[in-house]
């Protein structure tokens, strides 16, 4: 996956710099040059290069050393070799001191100089992903990890930061496959509660009595089947956080209970009569507009105002189109080693079929879409035909409402419609249709429908 890392080539004379850079691209690579130190620094804060080629004398009063330096506070996980006409032991050592991976004399050998680079960028795929099995074994997710250049997100990222440490009640509001529980995550590992349990309930999934007792535990005999002393997801968030998702479908008598946490910290198993006090921050998620639900009778007023002491709005994947390509990107490089296919990229033909699309799954639809291509994808690039199913689904005739037809009916339809779109795949149809793998199964149970 060369054309996934960036190297930067840093030199005064044209030449050289032109040349080398040449001869980088042709092994595959994606490379900018510099003549100057100065502009190096500025290109790195624009890039994230995975490597840079600096020459040790330039002038401008920013030699190749100090370049190197500056880069290096801007992108740390950068490997740096430094080349030079004018050899001495005392630069090397000073170099390789400073960071630099390898010390190069000039002429530069093109062949060595791809056995080197070829070498480094085995190392940093292996970091690569070790990162990304790290990040799926232990879910611990910070705000870097959040990939955005809207300027929407930059400002609730910004919020987000500001109230990691605190144990005020969040509230993150946002349209199904928005990132809702990555940005919980973000906020707990990013604050002080990061060494303490970071514990997920979706409260769509449970009948009433089964969440009471995920949320609070129960106790030996307390109703059948309960055989032992269980704790609840509140206990086990103890110093903590605890992520209710989905929390506008809880019933009426959830609503009380989880009130009297919010306020008092303490609860009672289900069929316990020892008080358990607890200390669990509290992030909630939903996809409704609880004010309205308020209005309507459907939600406690007193619950939304606890939950809601900072607000979190997640826009839409349509509203912030400039993620795009970068998400996509993304979910390329870690999907194709998920997957071991070799695809490396997307095509502008490809990019703007899923910049045209609407995404109504959001950033979960744009991941399966992309899981999807992947799959079916006969070359190292995603082009058109690998997105035709995106296309196809845009072009459908005008449909109205059959005469007679109820809202189960209508839902059965949309079910079985999209199940066949996506060819039986739960996940993608869950995420087109905005509902939970949870609902969509119970849903396909209850109308009897064939995957």
């Amino acid at each position: 996956m060369k054309g996934h890392w960036q190297i930067l080539v840093v030199d005064d004379e044209t030449v050289m710099c032109e040349s080398l850079a040449a001869w980088l691209r042709e092994d595959g690579y994606a490379v900018d040059t510099a003549s100057s130190g100065a502009e190096a620094v500025e290109a790195a804060r624009r890039k994230p290069y995975a490597m840079c080629f600096i020459d040790l004398k330039m002038p401008g009063g920013m030699d190749g050393i100090e370049t190197m330096m500056e880069i290096r506070r801007i992108l740390p996980a950068a490997a740096f070799i430094i080349i030079t006409a004018y050899a001495t032991v005392d630069t090397a050592i000073t170099a390789i001191k400073e960071g630099a991976l390898e010390y190069i004399v000039k002429p530069c050998n093109p062949e060595e100089i791809s056995i080197l680079v070829a070498r480094t960028m085995k190392v940093k795929n292996l970091e690569r992903e070790n990162e990304i099995l790290r990040k799926k074994l232990s879910r611990k997710y910070l705000f870097h990890d959040i990939i955005t250049k809207s300027p929407r997100m930059q400002d609730i990222l910004a919020l987000a930061r500001e109230v990691a440490s605190l144990r005020s009640t969040v509230l993150v509001r946002g349209e199904s496959g928005t990132g809702k529980e990555l940005v919980a995550r973000a906020i707990h590992f990013s604050g002080d509660r990061s060494k303490a349990p970071f514990i997920t309930v979706s409260c769509a999934a449970l009948a009433e009595t089964l969440l009471e007792s995920e949320l609070f535990g129960h106790e030996k005999g307390s109703f059948t089947g309960a055989a032992a002393q269980t704790k609840g997801k509140f206990e086990l968030s103890n110093g903590g956080t605890i992520f209710l998702d989905e929390i506008g479908d809880i019933s009426p008598k959830l609503q009380a209970d989880l009130l009297r946490v919010l306020q008092e910290r303490r609860f009672y198993r289900l069929g316990g009569t020892e008080e358990v006090r607890v200390d669990s921050r509290v992030i909630a998620a939903t996809n409704r507009d609880l004010a309205t639900e308020v209005r309507e009778g459907r939600f406690r007023d007193d619950l939304y105002y606890r939950l809601n002491v900072i607000e979190i709005r997640i826009p839409p994947l349509r509203e912030r189109r400039e993620d795009i390509p970068l998400l996509a990107e993304h979910f390329v490089e870690r999907l194709a080693h998920e997957l071991g296919k070799k695809v490396d990229g997307i095509s502008e033909g490809a990019l703007k079929i899923l910049l045209d699309h609407d995404w109504p799954g959001n950033v979960r639809e744009l991941e399966n879409a992309v899981e999807r291509a992947i799959v079916t994808c006969r070359g190292r690039t995603l082009v058109e035909d690998d997105l035709a199913f995106l296309h196809q689904a845009r072009i459908t005739a005008p449909w109205s409402i059959p005469a007679n037809m109820t809202l189960q009916d209508l839902e059965r339809q949309a079910i079985e419609a999209t199940l066949q779109r996506t060819s039986g795949n739960i996940k993608e149809a869950a995420a087109v249709l905005g509902i939970d793998r949870s609902t969509i199964y119970e849903k396909i149970k209850r109308y009897g429908i064939q995957r």
